[in-house]
C-alpha cells in the first residue's frame, strides 16, 4: 500500500467491518436460536433483539467514515486481496447507505415475527394465516428495493442480495436450459421399464435416525469441535469458521430423506469451516455468496452420498443401525437414493431431476408477485396449477404445497435460484475434482474424504469472496460457469439407471 495514510484507511476499515461481522454472527446465533430452542412465547423479545442488532448493523455500515475511508482508498495502489476486501465493503456499502435504517428494523422485526406464524399455517395447512405477513413482507421489500435502485425491476435488486455477480439475466438463462433438457429427460424416466430397488421401505425410528445421521458425519468428517447437530422444522446450516451447525429433520418413513439431508447441511457446514480462520472479520473470511456455497451442499448431497462408491462403504453402517436390512447390497442403496418419483411434491425430498422443477415454479411464482401480476391469496391456486404442470401433481394441502418452504417467512425474495444454480455448478466443481484427483471413486468407496475435501478447501473454501463468482469457477475449473458438465451428469446417471 502506497501511503500512511492508504494503510490508516484500510486498517480503520477492516476494523470497522470485523465489529460488524462479529454483531452479524451474533444476530445468526440468535436466529439459530429461535428456530431450534426458543420457547414459542420468545417471539416478541427476539423479534426486538434481532430488529436492534439490524440497524446496529446497519448504522455500523452506513457510518460515514466507512465511505470517507472507501473514498480514500478506492484509487489506491492495493494489493490483489486489499483490492477484493475494498470491492466488497464498498457493494455492501452502495446498497446499505440508500436503505433507511427505519425499514431495515422493520423488515427485521417483521420476519422474526413472521416464523411462529409460518409454523402455525403450516401445521394447520391454512395459507390465509400467512397470507397476511407475505403482503406487509413483499411491501417491504418492494420499497426496500426501490431505495436501492427506482430504475431496475425489483426482483432483480433483490436478488443481487443472494448472487451479486452472475446476474439475474444468468440465472434465467440456466433455468430456462435446465427446464427445456430436463423436462424430456423425465419424460423418458417415467416411460421406462426399469423399477429401482426400494430396500428401504417401512419405518425407522426417530433416535436411530439421529445416530445414522451422527454416523454419516463422522464418516465424512464434521469436526464436532466446530458443530452441532439439532432438528428444525425446515434443515438450515449457520454459522463461522469456529462454531458450524447443521440441522435436520426426521420422517419415520422415509430414512433415507434425513441422511440426505444431514448431509446437504454438512456440505454448507464443511464449506464454512473451510473458510481461512484468520480472515474471520473481513470478507476473504466469508462464503463467496449462495450459489457458491449451495454448490457445496449438493456437491455433497448428490455427487457423494447419491454414488454407488458411497453406498458401497456406507451400507454396513446402516446394516449396523437398523435390523432387517441384512440383504441390502450397496447396488440397491444407490438405486434407492437416486429414484425419480411421481408424486414429488417436497422439494427438500425431490430426486436430482424433478428438484429444478420445484425451483423453476417457485423463481416464477415469486418473482410475479413481487412484481405485481397477482395477489398473494391467489398463491395456493396458482402453486398447484404450477406443480401439475411442472411435475404432474397437485398437493392436497397447503403444508405440502406454498407453505412447505421457510423463505418467505425470512422475506428472502430472489434466493430461490441459487439452488439451481449451485446444483449446476455442483457437477462443474465435480468434474474438475475428479479430474485432479487420482481415482477419487475410490478413495470414497475406502471411505477416505480428504483428497475431495482439500481439493475442495484449496479451490473454493479458502478464497472466500478474494474473487467474483465468474472468476472464482474460472479458478477452480478452468472455465466458465456452464450447465454443461450438469446436463452430461444427469443424462449419463439417469439413462444408465432407466436405461434409456
Amino acid at each position: 500500500m502506497a501511503t500512511d495514510a492508504a494503510t490508516e484507511a484500510y486498517d480503520d476499515l477492516t476494523e470497522r467491518y470485523e465489529r460488524l461481522t462479529n454483531i452479524g454472527d451474533a444476530a445468526g446465533i440468535l436466529s439459530w436460536d429461535q428456530e431450534v430452542m426458543m420457547p414459542e412465547g420468545g417471539t416478541p423479545a427476539r423479534a426486538g433483539q434481532l430488529s436492534a442488532l439490524s440497524a446496529v448493523s446497519h448504522d455500523l455500515l452506513t457510518d460515514e467514515e466507512v465511505g470517507e475511508a472507501l473514498d480514500a482508498l478506492e484509487a489506491g495502489d492495493l494489493s490483489g486481496d486489499e483490492a477484493a476486501v475494498v470491492r466488497e465493503v464498498k457493494r455492501q456499502y452502495d446498497r446499505a447507505t440508500k436503505v433507511p435504517t427505519e425499514l431495515v428494523e422493520e423488515i427485521s422485526k417483521t420476519t422474526s415475527e413472521a416464523l411462529p406464524i409460518w409454523k402455525e399455517a403450516r401445521s394447520e395447512n391454512d395459507f390465509s394465516k400467512f397470507a397476511p405477513v407475505i403482503e406487509d413482507l413483499i411491501d417491504l421489500k418492494r420499497e426496500y428495493a426501490h431505495h436501492i435502485d427506482p430504475d431496475r425491476p425489483v426482483y432483480e435488486v433483490l436478488f443481487e442480495d443472494y448472487e451479486p455477480y452472475l446476474g439475474l439475466d444468468t440465472a434465467e438463462r440456466i433455468l430456462d436450459r435446465l427446464r427445456e433438457e430436463l423436462v424430456p429427460l423425465i419424460d423418458d424416466v417415467r416411460e421406462s421399464d426399469v423399477e429401482l430397488a426400494t430396500p428401504f421401505s417401512g419405518t425407522f425410528d426417530a433416535d436411530t435416525q439421529e445416530a445414522l445421521s451422527r454416523d454419516a458425519l463422522d464418516t465424512l468428517g464434521y469436526d464436532w469441535d466446530r458443530g452441532r447437530l439439532d432438528v428444525a422444522p425446515h434443515p438450515f446450516s449457520m454459522g463461522t469458521p469456529f462454531d458450524a451447525r447443521v440441522t435436520t429433520r426426521y420422517d419415520e418413513e422415509d430414512m433415507l430423506g434425513a441422511l440426505t439431508s444431514t448431509i446437504h447441511e454438512f456440505g454448507h457446514a464443511t464449506y464454512t469451516l473451510g473458510l481461512p480462520d484468520d480472515e474471520y472479520g473481513t470478507p476473504l473470511g466469508e462464503n463467496r455468496n449462495l450459489t457458491v456455497h449451495e454448490s457445496q451442499s449438493r456437491l455433497w448431497e448428490n455427487h457423494v452420498a447419491r454414488s454407488q462408491p458411497f453406498w458401497s462403504h456406507f451400507v454396513p453402517t446402516v446394516k449396523d443401525r437398523f435390523s432387517g436390512l441384512d440383504g441390502v447390497t450397496p447396488r440397491a442403496a444407490y438405486e434407492a437414493a437416486n429414484t425419480v418419483h411421481e408424486d414429488n411434491l417436497i422439494r427438500v425430498e425431490a430426486d436430482e431431476l424433478t428438484y429444478h422443477m420445484h425451483i423453476v415454479l417457485r423463481f416464477e411464482i415469486e418473482r410475479e408477485l413481487i412484481e405485481g401480476d397477482f395477489d398473494v391469496a391467489e398463491i395456493p391456486r396458482v402453486w398447484n396449477d404450477k406443480m401439475d404442470e411442472y411435475l404432474g401433481v397437485r398437493p392436497d394441502t397447503d403444508a405440502e404445497g406454498c407453505l412447505q418452504d421457510i423463505h418467505w417467512s425470512h422475506g428472502s425474495f430472489g434466493y430461490f435460484p441459487t439452488y439451481s444454480l449451485g446444483s449446476v455448478l455442483s457437477a462443474q466443481l465435480y468434474a474438475s475434482a475428479d479430474s485432479a484427483i487420482d481415482d477419487l471413486d475410490g478413495a470414497i468407496e475406502s471411505g477416505n474424504f480428504d483428497p475431495l475435501h482439500d481439493w475442495l478447501t484449496e479451490n473454493v473454501h479458502r478464497h472466500g469472496k478474494r474473487y467474483t463468482t465468474p472468476d472464482l469457477i474460472e479458478e477452480a475449473t478452468g472455465k466458465p460457469f456452464s450447465a454443461d458438465d450438469f446436463l452430461d451428469y444427469a443424462t449419463t446417471k439417469y439413462g444408465a439407471l432407466y436405461e434409456r
